[in-house]
């Protein structure tokens, strides 16, 4: 099993194998705090003008990587794993 550091990580650029989109770098991670594993990437949405007009990030659990290469990060997210996502995200803002 080859192992990777986050900052290498990082560098990586994560596609989507299901539509070959490119949907950018991790900018964090989730960990398991009992094991120390991470279970998720996050990877920032597009950002607008300086910045401004940024869409929510797309959490990526690690069950959906299918390889990690040299400079790649393959996943496969299908149009209901986004569509989750968003529905999840209008539960919580419901909430409060």
């Amino acid at each position: 099993m080859e192992r990777f550091s986050t900052c290498e990580l990082r560098e990586k650029e994560v596609i989507n194998v299901c539509n070959g989109t490119r949907l950018g770098c991790p900018c964090d991670f989730e960990f398991d705090a009992c094991d120390g594993r991470i279970t998720a990437l996050i990877v920032p949405r597009g950002s607008g003008f300086l910045g401004l007009g940024r869409g929510d990030d797309i959490v990526i659990p690690w069950c959906k990587i299918e390889c990690i290469g040299a400079d790649t990060i393959l996943v496969k997210l299908s149009p209901e794993d986004y569509l989750d996502r968003d529905r999840d995200k209008k539960k919580r803002k419901n909430f409060w």
